[in-house]
């Protein structure tokens, strides 16, 4: 039996199409776990722009789990294409929408990865999305195949991690920044979902899972866009014509860091390594030593903190005397990647990070100006 999808997507499989040209910006909106509200944020922050009259479309890249069309309340939708074979998008209060779920009906998606990644690249190549000013993807759990496939094909303007407060998830979130800096994506911010409830009764409001704002600044120096409360409507659909005030807020920073990005004014550190310490110099004229084994002693991620009570790990008389970096990566304006010669690859140090260990271990060379 031929699955209904098959007589959309099987005759269009040219991955070079000019769809995407139109476009200004391209945001992914990720996650690198399931069930932490990705496809609930997207869907708002496209909404969102669209209230403001900017000109958006949002695509649904999760093919195993579409459920952007229940959250618009789009229901037996029939897709059509055009002369070119093109997917014709949706469209809800002039916000156009392309999801796996309108080809699936209630057909169950069986695929292998590499199918799925065919058809992922269909919808974002071949819909016809014309012009543009915003247009985000709702992309697939996780760091695999079919994320890479997409951060290699689709020139995006930047990302979008959505994650909760729960230790898992923010466990994932260096693995995300990573990946999207290593294919030279710019990470825009964070968004902490689920982060409290507001009791109906009493109205008091509790951090069910912790609080974690602190600790993603910490640990990755990175803009803190929103934190969301548990709320019910906004769990279970989109409301066209109803504005939230934190997806408001949300969209405001992630804005305004997009609008940094691309006006250059994003500034990373020339590193010098000298034996065994680094030199950093930023375009101001502030310049730091650091020891090599000092900041590798104060890596924060998570092989070498204690997720739950931040206790250190790492015992620093483990520390090989000739630990040195193997490679730095600049992520963003706000910290660097480096992979050491003893084979730790994940830790990501802010630059605060850098200065406070500069002071923290400042001989009278710690810290040269």
């Amino acid at each position: 039996m031929t699955p209904p999808w098959q007589g959309h997507l099987e005759e269009r499989s040219d991955e070079r199409s000019v769809s995407l040209d139109n476009i200004k910006h391209i945001i992914a909106v990720s996650s690198c776990k399931g069930g932490v509200g990705k496809s609930t944020i997207a869907a708002h922050l496209a909404n969102e722009l669209n209230r403001r009259g900017h000109k958006v479309g949002l695509v649904d890249a999760d093919i195993h789990g579409p459920s952007v069309p229940a959250l618009f309340g789009l229901h037996n939708e029939t897709i059509h294409a055009n002369a070119q074979q093109q997917l014709i998008p949706v469209e809800k209060n002039g916000l156009k929408i392309m999801s796996f779920g309108f080809l699936l009906n209630d057909a169950a998606a069986v695929m292998r990865g590499p199918m799925v990644t065919r058809y992922v690249q269909q919808l974002l190549l071949n819909t016809q999305w014309g012009e543009l000013d915003y247009l985000l993807i709702d992309m697939p759990p996780g760091t695999g195949d079919v994320a890479l496939t997409i951060t290699q094909q689709v020139k995006l303007s930047g990302a979008v991690i959505v994650t909760t407060p729960q230790t898992l998830s923010l466990l994932d979130v260096s693995r995300g920044i990573l990946m999207f800096e290593k294919v030279n994506v710019p990470v825009l911010g964070v968004i902490e979902n689920m982060a409290s409830f507001q009791c109906p009764d009493c109205h008091s409001t509790h951090e069910i899972f912790g609080s974690h704002t602190e600790t993603l600044k910490q640990r990755f120096g990175i803009e803190i866009l929103a934190r969301i409360p548990v709320l019910k409507p906004f769990i279970y659909e989109v409301d066209s014509d109803v504005s939230n005030e934190f997806i408001v807020a949300a969209a405001d920073r992630m804005l305004s860091a997009l609008k940094n990005v691309h006006a250059g004014q994003t500034e990373h550190p020339q590193v010098t390594v000298e034996g065994d310490q680094m030199m950093f110099t930023w375009k101001s004229g502030e310049q730091l030593i650091v020891k090599n084994r000092d900041l590798r002693a104060n890596c924060r991620c998570a092989r070498c903190v204690n997720e739950m009570t931040g206790r250190s790990l790492l015992d620093p008389s483990k520390i090989r005397a000739d630990i040195a970096p193997l490679k730095i990566i600049p992520l963003g304006n706000y910290a660097l990647g480096i992979t050491w010669n003893d084979g730790h690859a994940s830790g990501i140090y802010p630059f605060t990070l850098i200065r406070e260990v500069a002071q923290k271990t400042a001989s009278p060379e710690g810290k040269v100006s």
